[in-house]
């Protein structure tokens, strides 16, 4: 998580031709992240090699920033993919060649590069992929792999991360993407509320690492499920009857007890000992606090009882949490 009260510049590179999904996602992500924190500011920007691009879509988009002569610290550089059905191929080809040469001219080793879709194609003609693990559109992945000769493209992946280089499979993935770095940025409970509000599921990147427990349970829609869940998260330690839950979800409690299930695969007991047991874990590693104190703290009647549900959860006792080699049984 980065420190309270920076910003992080943002700049999406459009190039000609851009699929506008690819811009518009990712941005919106953002956007939805500076609403519900204040912590971490993203300072969005788009820049291109011309001020006036036209989209696959044909809506124009006006008013482009020109590219700088140097990135800011610690930028996070956004590529969008662009449709290769172009009225004029050799004036795409050098445009694409101005922004490749820019690109490998500014990035610098504090700079996050991320790749939208084709996005993966411009930052390969900039030599940026070379020796990295990543992935592109399913279309392109030929191509990717013979621009970047060195690099490993992984098929059938929302996104891979490597590094400081973050690259998605194609168009709607770039939110997926979007959303899992501003979880790492900031918080998972940060990227929930941005994934709600965009009304779609925070999915995993196949075999990158799952989900975080906080967001066990989110994949669906249902408003007082929802604002359940939200007062558990809040205030884990708190005593979560089902009937004092039922009167904030506006139902009634054996209702409350269906639609949960229905809508999380979790009893509600089962619920609130995940977000426990996930609370106990980050203070046993991020304090010295012993195992009585660390389950006063989270909810837990006695350490004895927090042990019985941390075994459920975890393969390895939480004394070796704080050893650094610890891991979860999912």
């Amino acid at each position: 998580m980065s420190t309270p009260g920076t910003t992080v510049p943002v700049l999406m590179v459009v190039p000609p031709h851009a699929l506008l999904l690819d811009i518009a996602g990712p941005m919106e992500v953002l956007r939805y992240a500076n609403q519900h924190q204040d912590a971490l500011r993203f300072d969005t920007r788009y820049v291109s090699a011309e001020p006036q691009q036209t989209t696959s879509i044909g809506l124009s988009l006006t008013g482009l920033a020109p590219l700088p002569e140097q990135l800011p610290d610690n930028a996070l550089l956004v590529v969008s993919g662009a449709t290769t059905l172009v009225p004029d191929p050799a004036e795409t080809t050098a445009e694409r060649a101005r922004l490749a040469r820019w690109m490998r001219q500014v990035v610098r080793p504090d700079t996050r590069i991320v790749s939208i879709c084709s996005g993966a194609l411009l930052v390969a003609e900039a030599g940026l992929l070379e020796g990295r693990t990543c992935t592109t559109h399913a279309d392109c992945i030929a191509d990717l792999r013979r621009l970047a000769p060195t690099a490993t493209v992984l098929e059938n992946r929302l996104y891979v991360e490597d590094g400081p280089v973050f690259s998605s499979a194609g168009i709607s993935t770039g939110i997926d993407l979007m959303l899992h770095i501003v979880a790492e940025m900031t918080s998972a409970p940060v990227a929930l509320a941005a994934a709600r509000k965009m009304v779609i599921y925070l999915r995993r990147s196949g075999s990158d690492p799952q989900i975080s427990p906080w967001l066990s349970g989110r994949n669906h829609v249902h408003p007082a499920i929802h604002a359940v869940q939200d007062a558990i998260m809040a205030d884990p330690a708190a005593e979560w009857s089902v009937a004092r839950l039922a009167h904030l979800g506006h139902l009634s409690e054996r209702h409350l007890s269906r639609l949960f299930r229905e809508h999380t695969g979790l009893s509600i007991i089962d619920y609130v000992n995940l977000m426990r047991v996930t609370l106990a874990r980050e203070l046993i590693s991020q304090s010295r606090l012993d195992l009585e104190n660390v389950a006063a703290r989270t909810g837990f009647a006695s350490a004895r009882h927090l042990r019985r549900i941390w075994r459920q959860h975890y393969d390895q006792p939480p004394s070796l949490l704080r050893a650094g080699h610890m891991r979860s049984s999912a």
